[in-house]
């Protein structure tokens, strides 16, 4: 595939955890950052969580504390576990790769967006 695959959304009680997985359409080595969006009805895309190749990662302040992004090398994934979640989380989910850093702040790659994968946290 060229482009990311993401998985592992569904529907979770208010307060419930998931994880979701970002397949990378070529080794994570080779890719400079990786980020999470994610999008409401009617909303722009907003970030969510970064990892870049090296260096600490970054969240969005609405997340942090919540959210923790992580990869898995050997499977070419990387993860967004949120626990604690809220109804205010529905939202789609989408993986980025290939983004840039401009001052500290994720630029996502216009050509690395996934298909997205719906979250739902009901209350």
């Amino acid at each position: 595939h060229v482009q990311p695959v993401e998985s592992g959304g569904g529907l979770v009680e208010a307060g419930g955890s998931l994880r979701l997985s970002c397949e990378a359409s070529r080794i994570l080595a080779s890719i400079n950052a990786m980020g999470w969006f994610r999008q409401f009805p009617g909303k722009q895309r907003e970030f969510v969580a970064s990892m870049p190749r090296r260096g600490a990662s970054t969240y969005a302040d609405s997340v942090k504390g919540r959210f923790t992004i992580s990869r898995d090398k050997d499977k070419n994934l990387v993860y967004l576990q949120m626990n604690g979640l809220k109804p205010e989380d529905t939202a789609i989910y989408y993986c980025n790769e290939g983004g840039t850093y401009v001052s500290g702040r994720y630029l996502p790659n216009l050509r690395g967006w996934g298909q997205g994968t719906q979250v739902t946290v009901s209350s």
